[in-house]
């Protein structure tokens, strides 16, 4: 009778190991499924592309293998249109059964898609949208960033202005949607909090074909342009602000994307001696960064920027999130915990790591354009170390304004 026992008892441990096998190898053989939000058309095109030439580049170096498990890329176009982003969300969920996605690109795309994040509980890896509330006042517990809100980088711009460069009066000219107003209201807060005015705003459409009207609004006394755009539009604004003539007048200063490694190939003289921020500049001197620029020169024959680190990081993210869940993506509660926990030290952009709202801390470089065997680059000439989407302001007062706008914080210094 004992011997019976055992032996049902072995023949049961066996079955169970077997089944564990099993099911462990299925999940291995199994490819993660990764969705992926890009724009392949529009204004906003190009740095949709830069996206994808990251994150399939990341893909190629571990022969679309993470954590031990193949990777399968679903890429979906969204137009760069809010409705057929949330359309093409659900697709990748309902239909692809991808367990992650990285993307989208724009601020609006992120906010279109924000409650089916949460109601379908998909970890999704930002690589660019920078809708600031959503790691701020109205943080998504399903969404994390790999990259800095859109006025993370311009905090330390406006004091840079102000105490370095001594400006005290600037005009701003910006994209009229959230990633441009965010921008514009990051930096008008500390320019103006160390003694500089903000005493022109002057906001274009995000498609605008001619922005002759607005270069001719420009305050000819200001110290200053600050130029906030995102895609190509930086391209056809600063060559038009050259066939006005006030290249050689009035300096302007960039926003990240303004001058952006991915359009700066576009531009000529016109970019020289801007001085912008970012998180991010291909001249960056680290071991993994020299190895990424490379891989990009080699793979695409071009420097990377904003918009590749943004889904290169993102990448990176997920594979150590999957390393720490021991492959284990469809676990998307355990996946998303891990990503919250993950901090980089292998990023070409220097340490990250993420704060309790799921927003990368890191290093912001002021960069200048300038003209190095024969191309375009952003050269780094000073770095605040370590900046978090708070700048130095306490995160409790902080959230307890306005999410920046158009109208926050309030423009008290413009001029007729």
């Amino acid at each position: 009778m004992f011997m019976f026992q055992l032996s049902r008892r072995s023949a049961a441990m066996l079955m169970a190991a077997s089944a564990f096998s099993l099911g462990a190898s299925a999940q291995g053989d199994e490819p993660i499924r990764l969705g992926f939000l890009t724009i392949k058309s529009g204004a906003l095109a190009a740095g949709g592309k830069q996206m994808e030439d990251g994150l399939r580049l990341f893909l190629k170096e571990r022969n679309n293998t993470i954590a031990g498990r193949k990777v399968e890329l679903f890429v979906a176009d969204t137009g760069g249109q809010p409705a057929v982003t949330k359309t093409k969300a659900q697709e990748l969920v309902e239909k692809n059964k991808v367990d992650v996605i990285i993307g989208p690109l724009a601020a609006f795309e992120a906010l279109a898609v924000d409650d089916y994040i949460r109601k379908v509980q998909i970890p999704v890896i930002s690589p660019s949208a920078a809708a600031e509330d959503l790691t701020q006042r109205k943080p998504n517990p399903w969404f994390v960033r790999a990259v800095g809100t859109s006025a993370q980088p311009n905090h330390p711009l406006g004091e840079y202005a102000a105490r370095d460069l001594k400006y005290k009066r600037i005009a701003i000219v910006a994209d009229d949607f959230a990633f441009g107003h965010e921008i514009a209201a990051g930096f008008q807060r500390t320019f103006e909090e160390n003694g500089g005015k903000v005493v022109q705003k002057l906001w274009s459409p995000l498609n605008v074909a001619d922005y002759g009207s607005y270069i001719s609004q420009i305050d000819p006394k200001v110290d200053a342009v600050f130029a906030a755009f995102a895609g190509s539009n930086g391209v056809k604004f600063l060559k038009q602000y050259n066939e006005y003539g006030l290249k050689g007048k009035i300096p302007v200063l960039g926003a990240m994307t303004t001058v952006d490694e991915g359009v700066l190939k576009m531009m000529g003289d016109e970019a020289l001696n801007i001085v912008s921020s970012g998180w991010y500049s291909a001249g960056v001197q680290n071991a993994s960064n020299r190895h990424f620029v490379d891989a990009m020169r080699k793979e695409y024959k071009d420097d990377p920027g904003y918009y590749s680190i943004g889904a290169y990081g993102a990448a990176l993210m997920l594979e150590e999130a999957a390393k720490a869940v021991k492959g284990k993506v469809e676990d998307r509660q355990a996946l998303m915990d891990a990503l919250r926990k993950v901090e980089l030290t292998n990023d070409p952009r220097g340490t990250l790591k993420l704060d309790a709202l799921g927003n990368p801390v890191m290093d912001v470089y002021i960069r200048k354009v300038e003209r190095k065997d024969g191309k375009l680059v952003n050269t780094v000439i000073k770095t605040y170390p370590d900046v978090s989407q708070f700048w130095h302001y306490d995160r409790k007062e902080f959230l307890a304004n306005p999410v920046y706008s158009r109208d926050w914080p309030p423009a008290k210094n413009l001029e007729k």
